[in-house]
């Protein structure tokens, strides 16, 4: 089937899911929405079976901490001076 795709004959389609969880989770789509594009009755499944792949909430923690106490330019280095 792989090979069809053009994508070789070594890859199985459950890489291809692994790949995609990993994808979306990697862009910030949540779990639930990964669980239901999946194919998943609930997001538990998804997190049990991916949970490697599934980007950690801390890292989305740490972003938006990291954005708020990011030091401001001053407004001469804003200016361009």
């Amino acid at each position: 089937m792989t090979a069809a795709a053009g994508l070789g004959a070594r890859w199985v389609p459950k890489e291809l899911r692994t790949s995609f969880v990993s994808m979306m989770s990697h862009q910030g789509v949540p779990v639930e929405e990964i669980a239901r594009l999946a194919g998943h009755a609930s997001s538990r499944t998804t997190e049990v079976i991916y949970r490697r792949e599934l980007r950690p909430v801390i890292t989305t923690g740490a972003e938006v901490m990291d954005q708020i106490f990011r030091p401001k330019p001053s407004p001469q280095v804003a200016a361009g001076l």
